[in-house]
Order: C-alpha cells, then structure tokens, then sequence
C-alpha cells in the first residue's frame, strides 16, 4: 500500500475511534512517546506528551458531548492531517469550530499531533 493511503487509513481510523470513544482504538495508533500540543489558555490547552496522556486528553475532550464532524483527511508525503467542525452546547455556551489536526507520523504511527483552530477565544469559553 502506498505511504499516502496508510496515512489516509491512520487518519480514517482515528477519527471513527475518537467519534465512538474507542480509547484503546486511539492508543493502538500512537507511538510510545507521542505527544498534542492545543493552543488556547484552558483547560485542554498545551501540549500533553506520552499515548497515555493523548488519550487521556481525546476522553477530557469527547467528554464536553462533542460532535467531530469529518470534513477532509488530508495527506502529505509521509503526515497527515484531519479538517474537522466541532460542535457542543454547554448550557448556554456553545462551540462551533473549524480546525486542522496535523499528525506526524512515524514507522506507521501516530507520533505528535497538532491542532489549529478557527476559533480558540471560543474554545477557552467552552473547555472550563
């Protein structure tokens, strides 16, 4: 299979795991040692470094009741990367976010993640 379908495959598989809340699905495609980095000033935001910590992170955020919308899977030569749109209500706080999630991968892996958002003043809103 050539390198840019795996990572279209890496990407699908990631997406559907983190949509169901499969935590060991998630796991199963990261590297020792990986690491996400988020901007913003709250409570997701940084960088969290270790698979452990990243799935410890898609739980702490799929458990806002978000909707991840798949818009494109995006492929490089050798990364890839996930358009997404957001969405949650938290009483009278919503999100509605359009973002990148850009995966470097390494030996068939998930090695660092970094996400870029639309609209981070409304993430930290969101993610108290």
């Amino acid at each position: 299979m050539p390198q840019y379908e795996a990572a279209h495959q890496i990407g699908k598989t990631f997406h559907a795991c983190l949509a169901a809340g499969d935590w060991d699905g998630i796991r199963s495609l990261l590297t020792d040692d990986a690491t996400w980095t988020l901007p913003g000033d709250n409570t997701i935001s940084g960088t969290v470094e270790g698979a452990d910590a990243v799935v410890e992170r898609a739980k702490k955020i799929a458990s806002y009741g978000l909707h991840f919308e798949l818009l494109h899977i995006l492929v490089s030569r050798e990364n890839m990367a996930l358009s997404l749109h957001n969405t949650a209500r938290r009483g009278d706080v919503r999100l509605d976010e359009y973002l990148s999630t850009v995966c470097r991968l390494r030996d068939g892996r998930i090695a660092s993640i970094e996400t870029y958002l639309s609209d981070v003043p409304g993430m930290n809103a969101f993610f108290v």
